[in-house]
């Protein structure tokens, strides 16, 4: 490969995917970004790059997409809480990204970084941090999107072992920020807490970081990665009520003070599920969702942080990054 051969961002349009473009950019590398037919480029406008069309669902499209790169960086992935059916996340998911894989290789790839998440790790969940070391089962993984994440990365695993593909993975917590168009799940609660909507909340935790961290940590594991390693891309770890507290601090409106117990939210999940079925209607609050919630979900970074030289700054700037682009964007009213 020479030195201007490109670099493929895959997912480049979403939310993390355009955070490791411009990472990458301000690097030097020359980028191919792989977008959907389409899909809403808005945050991408202003990123120089030459751009292929491909799909995870469309294995035909990876060998164009690879063609010629040096580095491969795959962040695609279908992102929902709740789809109706399973069965394409996970083709999407698990298979794509297999084939990608294997197409990145065969075109002699030099090294890819494969964005996973802390979906796919262990969680002891009891408010103890959890580490890429912690056990893990599928059995024990709550929700699709979560099942597809650990089988996508163990399949990433099986070909480090198996065949010698060169992937460096990367497993970023929760990220919230700029560019959070759809918005992401957190980055919807986020909005609806600073629009003072959120009345009430359930007793979790969740670990935020900011997106441009979690886009450094991409780069990070590219230049100083070992093969076949994870590291978490992390930031600090909150109990819900404590993040929303923040949230409201800086939106300047009432904090949420209720403590809804999960035997309360139950019943409404199961109606908000029947509505999505029968009406196509996203539901707020899901059966998986409150059973992940169950969990405190706290992680620790120091593998990054001590072997990639990772600095995440502190949660609160993320949240006020984040505030600030919906406000900017009409979307906090």
């Amino acid at each position: 490969m020479t030195a201007t051969a490109p670099t493929l961002v895959t997912g480049a349009t979403g939310f993390v995917g355009s955070a490791v473009a411009r990472t990458l950019l301000a690097r030097g590398h020359n980028l191919r970004l792989m977008v959907r037919a389409g899909s809403d480029r808005r945050n991408i406008a202003d990123i120089p790059a030459e751009l292929v069309e491909g799909d995870l669902s469309s294995p035909e499209t990876f060998a164009r997409a690879v063609e010629g790169c040096r580095y491969v960086f795959h962040v695609a992935a279908d992102y929902r809480l709740w789809v109706p059916d399973p069965a394409p996340m996970m083709k999407a998911n698990v298979e794509g990204t297999r084939l990608l894989m294997l197409a990145a290789q065969a075109a002699g790839v030099e090294r890819i970084v494969y964005c996973s998440s802390v979906a796919a790790l262990g969680l002891i969940g009891d408010g103890s941090v959890a580490d890429e070391t912690t056990p893990v089962r599928e059995h024990a993984v709550i929700g699709i999107y979560k099942r597809s994440k650990y089988r996508a990365e163990q399949e990433v695993l099986r070909l480090v072992r198996e065949s010698g593909l060169p992937a460096v993975i990367v497993n970023p917590s929760t990220p919230v920020g700029p560019r959070d168009i759809k918005p992401t799940p957190t980055g919807q609660m986020i909005l609806d807490c600073a629009a003072g909507r959120m009345p009430a909340y359930v007793d979790t935790g969740v670990n935020i970081v900011h997106v441009d961290d979690v886009a450094e940590g991409h780069a990070l594991a590219l230049e100083r990665g070992v093969i076949g390693e994870k590291y978490i891309l992390g930031g600090q770890n909150f109990l819900l009520r404590d993040l929303f507290a923040m949230v409201s601090d800086i939106a300047h409106v009432p904090p949420p003070k209720i403590s809804l117990p999960q035997e309360v939210i139950w019943p409404v999940a199961v109606v908000s599920e029947w509505l999505s079925r029968a009406f196509g209607i996203t539901p707020r609050v899901t059966r998986e969702m409150l059973a992940m919630s169950r969990k405190k979900m706290f992680f620790s970074s120091d593998k990054a942080i001590h072997e990639l030289g990772y600095a995440p700054r502190p949660a609160r700037e993320a949240v006020a990054d984040a505030i600030a682009w919906f406000q900017s964007n009409g979307m906090l009213k």
